[in-house]
């Protein structure tokens, strides 16, 4: 079949970067799916994007659809002829609906009832009727933030300066604002000029004789080799942040690295400042040498050739030069002021409308962090270093620093709080309680940190579910699902047993005493335990435990995560041994009778009537004390191991039992000896929901 090469571009006023790779990845998707749609194959799609432009090459694209033959359903017989055998009004319509007539249709059976139907044949649409249409595709784009030009009604990223459309070297006419499709591009802004595209293959390497480089990632490696030569060249480590890497790949379209000096005198400000104020605010790459140590030196990246680098270095010198003296004006300012007094102002400090000040939210968390430090009976010193950390954890939040640069919250009050002579512990706690910053980010490694982490984040959660602002789809503007993840991962990492159930519903009475909550107790503390639960799950997906099992283990309350991860991998390795087959059987077949018991679920073994019935219930006291305390050394396997002399007597008193029974008395009886047992297998998991999975020998 005859194929052709088809390029799309569209030429814009420079993009934010943030947004370049979500544009990217929509480009490429929807292109794919429009292209499935229309059923038009393709050998090959590649996807550029730059500052000033978006473009989508296809190699290879089939010319024309395939022909197709459709067999289309019409009414039922009944209905397509009338009492005289005739062809109803129905059937002549359905007929000429597809472009047929009735001496088209014929008769098929489906399910018992008689259809008429119709074969019709279908010649498949060019490129020429289907490519055009591409222009709903680049229409269908969405942006976190649009604006209009001109006299546009048109909503965009960017003001749409130009539009290539090509087949070959035919131009495929469409028209976007204004704006009709040609065969010519442009190049870099300063150093390009007019790019005629004869044909679409050749895009990449003509934009880049006009200094333009389309692709990403070969931009990303021109600017990581750069680095890499000045590493070697002057002897520095250089570390490549990849956030950063792709942000300045995607704010040039011709990138050169260079480096420029600062005064060594900023080097006595902290580490995290300096490099913050580089990466942030210039987009530069911080100098070190390989022991971390930092120099003072820094890497950018031009939007343009080597011609004049050493004018470009100097100008981006001056400009951090200013940004570094605020900063050590900011940091020097800052030591003038003392904890007590930047405490007073976290009064002046709105936290959330309905639940007060900062100030408000420290004594809250000095509550919660004593309730915490408590259930975990820890030491009385540890204890009083969480009270002060809890009480001045938020004091950096005033400091001129934050101010500049929010994202040195808590770094910044470790930094302060040790130079105004604090214990390190307390210092260390202040930066911790910020963590983790994000899914993946490293857990605080102190025990004073992690309580106080809990604290704030699980005081910042219940809050806002107690006034109503309760995440829902993407919207999460107070980070809750972030904070969720949080705490299950400082419980897991420490392996403690904090039942966040219950603490929940401690730290909801701190509001609700106040008359803060604007929602009903019972809905709010029901919304949060599944909320907590859904964070529970997400995180056992990420360590590849299904679906099932997640849900047999979160049955229960959320009191020791290590332990219900610990469990949940557990079952995973059984349900596929087949010698645990016969186990599960026996313990199900438990769980499922149990639920018939209603009332007291008392057992009487002077109402024994079996044998069997005694066995189980002795077999069932010996392993309970060993299994409770299994539990309580949060030993998953050891656990499970000591249900396993309840196999055989389970299989017995099934054999010979007949558990429903005619006398009431008896049956109560049999049935709560299964409740009691069930209810010790269902403190481990819900084994009826596990889907067992036995491997096929």
């Amino acid at each position: 079949m005859k194929t052709t090469n088809v390029l799309f571009e569209v030429g814009l006023e420079e993009m934010p970067a943030r947004f370049m790779n979500d544009t990217e990845k929509q480009l490429k998707n929807k292109t794919i799916e429009w292209l499935k749609n229309i059923r038009l194959a393709y050998q090959n799609l590649t996807t550029y994007i730059t500052p000033r432009r978006f473009a989508v090459l296809i190699e290879g694209l089939d010319y024309k659809q395939a022909d197709q033959e459709e067999e289309a359903k019409g009414p039922a017989l009944k209905i397509a002829r009338d009492d005289e055998g005739n062809w109803s009004k129905a059937a002549i319509g359905f007929s000429k609906g597809q472009g047929k007539s009735v001496d088209d249709l014929y008769v098929k059976e489906i399910n018992g009832t008689e259809y008429v139907f119709v074969n019709k044949y279908l010649k498949g649409k060019t490129q020429e009727e289907l490519l055009p249409d591409f222009k709903d595709i680049i229409l269908s784009l969405n942006f976190p933030k649009n604006m209009r030009w001109a006299d546009q009604n048109l909503r965009f990223i960017r003001p749409i300066k130009w539009l290539v459309a090509l087949q070959d070297e035919n131009v495929i006419p469409f028209e976007i604002a204004g704006v009709q499709t040609s065969n010519v591009s442009f190049g870099h802004r300063f150093l390009g000029g007019k790019i005629e595209i004869r044909t679409p293959s050749n895009y990449s390497q003509l934009l880049s004789k006009q200094y333009v480089i389309a692709e990403t990632t070969k931009r990303q490696q021109m600017i990581v080799e750069g680095i890499k030569q000045l590493e070697q060249e002057k002897g520095w480590h250089i570390p490549v942040d990849d956030d950063l890497l792709t942000e300045v790949a995607h704010l040039v379209e011709y990138p050169t690295v260079f480096f420029g000096h600062f005064s060594e005198e900023f080097l006595h400000i902290p580490k995290e400042v300096l490099i913050t104020s580089m990466k942030e605010h210039q987009r530069y790459f911080p100098v070190q040498t390989e022991n971390n140590q930092l120099l003072p030196y820094f890497i950018g990246v031009r939007n343009g050739t080597n011609d004049h680098i050493g004018t470009v270095s100097r100008g981006n010198e001056k400009v951090l030069q200013a940004r570094l003296q605020d900063a050590q004006f900011f940091y020097e300012e800052d030591q003038k002021q003392s904890i007590d007094n930047n405490l007073k102002q976290l009064d002046r400090m709105v936290f959330q409308e309905n639940l007060g000040t900062i100030a408000d939210k420290v004594k809250r968390v000095i509550e919660i962090s004593e309730i915490i430090a408590n259930e975990l009976d820890l030491p009385e010193l540890e204890k009083k270093q969480i009270e002060r950390a809890a009480k001045i954890s938020k004091f950096d939040l005033v400091t001129n620093m934050v101010n500049e640069f929010t994202e040195l919250q808590g770094i910044m009050g470790r930094k302060y709080a040790t130079i105004f002579g604090e214990e390190d512990a307390v210092a260390q706690a202040i930066e911790e309680h910020y963590m983790p910053r994000n899914a993946h980010d490293k857990l605080p490694a102190s025990v004073v940190g992690s309580v106080v982490s809990i604290a704030d984040k699980i005081d910042t959660i219940v809050g806002c579910f107690a006034v109503g602002l309760i995440p829902s789809g993407s919207q999460d503007p107070y980070a809750l699902r972030r904070q969720a993840l949080g705490i299950l991962q400082i419980n897991q990492h420490n392996s403690w047993d904090v039942n966040i159930n219950q603490l929940i519903e401690k730290v909801f009475g701190l509001f609700d005493a106040k008359n803060i909550s604007t929602t009903e107790k019972s809905y709010v503390l029901t919304q949060l335990e599944s909320f907590f639960k859904q964070r529970a799950a997400y995180i056992m997906k990420e360590a590849n435990i299904e679906a099932d099992i997640i849900e047999a283990v979160l049955v229960n309350e959320l009191s020791d995560f290590s332990l219900l991860l610990e469990k949940a991998q557990l079952l995973k390795e059984k349900r596929t041994d087949i010698d645990f087959k016969d186990k599960q059987e026996a313990f199900v077949r438990v769980m499922n009778l149990a639920m018939k018991a209603e009332g007291d679920v008392t057992v009487d073994s002077n109402l024994f009537e079996k044998d069997e019935e005694n066995q189980l219930y002795q077999s069932f006291l010996d392993i309970k004390d060993p299994y409770r305390k299994a539990m309580v050394k949060k030993d998953a396997k050891e656990a499970l191991e000591q249900l396993t002399p309840l196999v055989e007597p389970i299989h017995q008193f099934f054999d010979n039992t007949m558990v429903m029974a005619d006398d009431e008395q008896i049956r109560h009886n049999r049935l709560a000896l299964l409740k009691v047992i069930a209810d010790e297998i269902h403190q481990f998991a819900d084994l009826t929901k596990v889907q067992w999975k036995q491997t096929q020998i």
